[in-house]
């Protein structure tokens, strides 16, 4: 499993849809990064410049501070507390387990919209418990909370909606269906809502229900998600360069040749179009483990294509 978790690192960025190693990445290096000026900062005596850095990283719990720092809200999702290996280590490694399905059955930017979408849910959820609900709001006395265990937590509920009875090999256990390895985790995080880290186990019972309203809206039709990819291509509009049209005057013959072209492709696609549609509202009807492997294979084609 090793190799294969290091190959997945190889040329990361050159390669296309290839969202969950480039999410790992990015937060493996902004743990260093804060680890690194943590360090400095104690033994050269800038300790101050270090912990305002991080703070940029941590969601604050009052609204008062967090209407200073509201870039926080997703910030907050790719850092960790940098007191433990163990809490980065961990997120990562279920992230990429489940990640691996999520791409796998519903293609890369779904990723990208459950990982976003399961920390701002968290990340409200969150601020709304130590805001209104007293018991919080009197232990309230906190810097903040960094982790990207909400938008892990959606992207597992997720995966155990998705395809609930998907079999993980657990050492010591045996075979589990993931759907009873995510309902552990929510029990876990519910019963630690009054414990020492109640912010963080909020978090994940925001992003829990996020991975679980997403796929159920996704089965029906609609991507709660849509937007961030919107989001993605606005920004980085500024820095890929659009292909200039280029104007060209052909023979007849060319133009004709290639204006049935056109339409050949045009008539596949509105085929294509259809048959991913049947394939939607089979979802709706019965479930997404009704569909045949075949069925599954050509809803996954079209999820690269977008």
């Amino acid at each position: 499993m090793m190799d294969n978790f290091l190959h997945e690192f190889k040329d990361a960025w050159r390669r296309p849809n290839n969202a969950l190693p480039q999410i790992i990445i990015i937060n493996v290096i902004v743990f260093l990064v804060l680890a690194v000026l943590n360090v400095f900062g104690k033994i050269f005596g800038f300790s101050m410049i270090s912990d305002f850095v991080y703070d940029q990283f941590s969601i604050p719990p009052l609204f008062a501070d967090f209407i200073l720092r509201p870039w926080t809200l997703i910030t907050y999702a790719f850092a960790h507390s940098l007191h433990s290996i163990f809490h980065i280590l961990f997120n990562m490694l279920v992230l990429y387990w489940f990640g691996k399905l999520i791409v796998e059955y519903i293609g890369n930017q779904k990723l990208i919209n459950l990982y976003v979408l399961g920390a701002l849910a968290g990340g409200l959820l969150y601020l709304l418990v130590y805001n209104f609900v007293p018991f919080y709001v009197e232990n309230s006395n906190f810097h903040g909370m960094v982790g990207a265990s909400a938008a892990v937590y959606a992207i597992t509920v997720a995966a155990a909606t998705l395809v609930p009875n998907y079999t993980f090999f657990l050492l010591f256990f045996g075979p589990v269906k993931i759907k009873y390895i995510a309902g552990f985790y929510i029990v876990i995080s519910f019963l630690g809502t009054v414990g020492g880290n109640a912010g963080g186990n909020i978090a994940h019972l925001g992003g829990a229900l996020m991975g679980y309203v997403y796929i159920k809206q996704l089965q029906a039709g609609t991507d709660w998600g849509a937007w961030v990819g919107g989001v993605m291509r606005f920004f980085k509009s500024f820095f890929v360069s659009q292909p200039k049209m280029k104007v060209s005057q052909k023979k007849t013959k060319s133009y004709s040749t290639a204006s049935k072209s056109f339409q050949g492709s045009t008539a596949s696609n509105i085929a294509d179009q259809a048959e991913i549609d049947k394939i939607l509202d089979k979802i709706s009807q019965s479930g997404y483990e009704s569909l045949s492997k075949e069925e599954k294979q050509k809803l996954f084609n079209a999820s690269k294509k977008g």
